[in-house]
């Protein structure tokens, strides 16, 4: 049984349009800059022909991660879920141990983005926090030390 890859429908429609993107702009314009180069002659000592298969490689190998996760996909929308626990999907104000707020919501892997506040549900925070209630005190082991937040409030929007 394949294991299921949770994420929110905007991620899904964010990888689905890197997908297209891939294959319909950027996997023909390497094909035709490896025909290019292979134009010029000897490929052995071809810089431009060596770097396009690199950068094929990647495309190719990005394009089955993609699908790969884009098949898994289990598109969960929060604003179905309720409840008074921490889950995938919530969206979590967290208390620091100066009262600073600090609020993220809990996406999947593809989907993280720290700086516009989306964590993923395996990150040392993500993982502290799913399960936890309302007035939790949570602690994260982060490189700089142990850190302790409290669970201010959880959302589902």
């Amino acid at each position: 049984m394949t294991e299921k890859v949770p994420m929110l429908a905007s991620g899904f429609n964010s990888l689905k349009a890197e997908l297209q993107q891939l294959k319909t702009v950027e996997r023909p314009a390497v094909v035709r800059a490896i025909e290019e180069a292979r134009a010029h002659g000897d490929l052995s000592e071809n810089a431009e022909y060596h770097a396009a298969k690199e950068k094929q490689g990647m495309i190719e190998a990005r394009v089955m991660e993609l699908e790969d996760s884009l098949s898994r996909a289990e598109v969960i929308d929060p604003t179905t879920l309720k409840g008074d626990k921490v889950m995938f999907g919530a969206t979590v104000t967290l208390l620091d141990e100066d009262d600073k707020s600090t609020t993220y919501q809990i996406v999947g892997v593809e989907e993280a983005d720290v700086k516009q506040g989306r964590i993923s549900f395996t990150s040392p925070i993500g993982r502290s926090m799913i399960g936890r209630s309302l007035g939790d005190e949570v602690e994260v082991i982060t490189p700089s030390g142990e850190k302790y937040f409290e669970i201010e409030k959880i959302e589902f929007k």
